[in-house]
């Protein structure tokens, strides 16, 4: 496990509890759906139940990097609830798991060193390594049903739309922009903000 957080935290810029449990319980949710790590898009698709500009969002990356699912293989989207919490589909198999930041040891994580640090506006990369992972311990070492509530596997429907293939110049700009992107204009092919367009 310390080798696999090692790795989270270098993937996500500093060593914290959230990545730390989002790794863990991305981790749990591979093991309970019985698959592996993914390297494509075509195997698995992460909700996660993040939001906007709120503390602890470092769970996502953990999440990432635990289970494969990424932006960039768009395979991985946010819910915008504000909660950390995943649900890891099996697109094969349609099925899926939920899994969430269960606050068993939270007060302990609120009153490390590291948080008051945090709270205290330093930023999490000039906290020294030894404390943040003093925090980190808390949550490795606790048994799981402590940290995390790990719901039943189910049949989940995911309907996959694929990939629409494709780059078009817009026509005011000229950069390249997607074919699902782009809005008529008159006769002109058009990016969205040079359409005006909001969507």
């Amino acid at each position: 496990m310390k080798e696999i957080l090692e790795k989270t935290f270098q993937f996500h810029g500093h060593i914290c509890w959230a990545s730390a449990i989002g790794a863990r319980a991305g981790m749990a949710a591979l093991a309970k759906l019985e698959v592996a790590r993914t390297g494509t898009s075509s195997e698995l698709h992460c909700l996660i139940e993040i939001g906007e500009h709120h503390g602890a969002q470092c769970f996502a990356d953990g999440v990432s990097f635990a289970t494969g699912c990424t932006i960039g293989k768009g395979n991985i989207e946010k819910t915008g609830y504000g909660k950390l919490a995943l649900t890891l589909i099996d697109k094969k198999k349609q099925r899926a798991v939920r899994v969430s930041y269960w606050p068993g040891h939270h007060q302990e994580i609120a009153d490390s060193a590291f948080m008051k640090k945090r709270s205290a506006g330093v930023p999490p990369t000039e906290i020294e390594p030894e404390t943040a992972w003093e925090m980190v311990n808390i949550l490795i070492d606790a048994p799981e049903k402590e940290v995390l509530l790990t719901g039943e596997v189910e049949d989940y429907f995911y309907e996959d739309f694929g990939e629409v293939m494709g780059l078009l110049p817009c026509s005011n700009c000229g950069e390249l922009v997607s074919r699902k992107y782009i809005r008529l204009v008159g006769d002109n092919k058009m990016c969205l903000p040079c359409s005006g367009y909001g969507e």
